[in-house]
């Protein structure tokens, strides 16, 4: 059996992405989100197509119609959320966006909070980041800190991305 390694994987997956970014916030408007700017411009310098940037409220319906009207865009193969992944009660990204997915990317959440130790200490675990794919795409949730979009995107989104969706559309 002829088994293809990791680099092989990713160069096969090229560097392209299409995108798109949901802010969950009551109370952020596009001028005023710094997270979902930081997402978009880092997706951009990466050289993926950011399609469309949103907000969304802190509610488990208007999330969930959110994320998937995002998919539904033809071009878009990933759809990344910041905001709403903690353990206050308003928090609800994670528990609307996971019922979405067909299959959990478990590692993706493991190792930001593994990354996100270093930083904080065991406050890591106050994060429910995840990751997942719907359909032939791929939704990740992330913090609606600063850092903490800083962390997820630097370190696992953009450098694995186009990989995944590659996976993901198999």
């Amino acid at each position: 059996m002829n088994s293809i390694s990791t680099s092989e994987h990713r160069e096969k997956a090229g560097q392209r992405a299409n995108i798109s970014v949901l802010t969950v916030s009551d109370t952020r408007t596009i001028e005023t989100d710094i997270g979902g700017k930081l997402i978009a411009d880092m997706c951009e310098s990466a050289g993926y197509r950011v399609i469309e940037r949103r907000i969304v409220v802190d509610e488990i319906q208007p999330i969930r119609m959110a994320v998937l009207s995002l998919l539904s865009h033809v071009d878009c193969e990933a759809v990344l959320v910041t905001g709403g992944t903690g353990l206050a009660e308003r928090d609800r990204t994670v528990d609307a966006v996971e019922a979405l997915y067909n299959n959990a990317i478990p590692g993706y959440g493991e190792l930001f909070r593994m990354l996100s130790y270093h930083d904080i200490g065991p406050a890591s675990m106050l994060s429910r980041a995840s990751a997942g794919r719907v359909g032939k795409k791929v939704v990740f949730t992330m913090p609606g800190s600063v850092a903490g979009v800083q962390l997820a995107m630097e370190k696992l989104i953009v450098p694995e991305l186009p990989h995944l969706i590659f996976h993901a559309g198999k």
